[in-house]
């Protein structure tokens, strides 16, 4: 599933590729489901109405803000993707190992292409169908991107907003590092790696938490985000001794992560691995 990483890499992609152009060639695929009730039309008068004069994003949202006419907005959902045609790019798990484009050179799965001035092309594609599309006024004005917290990593909060909040609550501190109210862009996995880098375990109440300790976490979840987007996401870059390696794949995962065994649990509805060994 994209997290954050993955839609801050997207993001840069898109700005790289479209800021300050007006796209030469704009195609949606027909879609009810990804598109909601918009049609098709309005999507491309929406994409050819001027100039891209942003792309923005907060939390697992990103969005474009055109010279005029509305606002495009979107979410990759469980396994949307935003890529470059003919460029590499990364693969999500969801993706398997399944070519890019079909036997004709088409993209499986499009939802848009947008094509530049340069004639680069940048697809979305969702196999499955729980990426989302819509438009709207402006991110000011969108119930769910305004509903989120502060992003975590495009505008990290100070020691004080952080231990403010957390005194407070009684609740797993799992739990509230994925509340999106809170702050956004943490998902399932940053939130186990964050915790297992500050030693903390997941269950403990926020409110229990030291100054110190919420200081040691804060640093590593700056440190994770920073590194995660520094290599576009790119799992295969992520050091080995990260519990990204060691969460998934052979049954539920490795049994150990360095001297310390894994133990998978269900804290706050969402499957959490940690090390009580090591987190305290």
């Amino acid at each position: 599933m994209p997290e954050l990483p993955e839609v801050e890499t997207v993001r840069r992609l898109l700005a790289n590729g479209l800021v300050g152009q007006k796209p030469l060639k704009v195609e949606i695929a027909d879609d009810n489901i990804v598109f909601g009730s918009a049609p098709a039309d309005a999507y491309r008068e929406a994409f050819s109405s001027g100039t891209v004069n942003a792309v923005g994003r907060k939390g697992k949202y990103f969005w474009f803000e055109m010279e005029s006419g509305p606002t495009v907005f979107a979410h990759l959902g469980m396994a949307g993707w935003v890529r470059q045609i003919g460029a590499e790019s990364i693969r999500l798990k969801e993706h398997g190992n399944a070519p890019f484009e079909d036997e004709e050179g088409v993209p499986r799965f499009w939802k848009w292409i947008l094509t530049n001035q340069a004639g680069e092309r940048f697809v979305m594609t969702d196999g499955r169908r729980f990426s989302r599309v819509w438009l709207g006024e402006s991110p000011a004005a969108d119930s769910r991107v305004s509903a989120l917290g502060p992003d975590c990593f495009l505008d990290p909060q100070p020691l004080e907003f952080w231990r403010g909040h957390l005194k407070k609550r009684s609740i797993a501190i799992k739990t509230a590092l994925m509340q999106q109210q809170f702050v956004s862009g943490i998902g399932n996995w940053i939130a186990d790696e964050v915790l297992f880098h500050a030693e903390i375990a997941p269950s403990r109440p926020c409110k229990e938490l030291s100054t110190e300790e919420i200081d040691r976490m804060l640093k590593s979840l700056e440190g994770i985000l920073t590194l995660a987007v520094e290599v576009g996401a790119d799992s295969e870059k992520f050091p080995s001794e990260w519990m990204f390696h060691h969460r998934w794949g052979g049954g539920s995962g490795a049994d150990r992560i360095g001297p310390y065994a894994i133990i998978r649990e269900d804290i706050g509805g969402r499957t959490t691995a940690w090390c009580p060994e090591k987190q305290k």
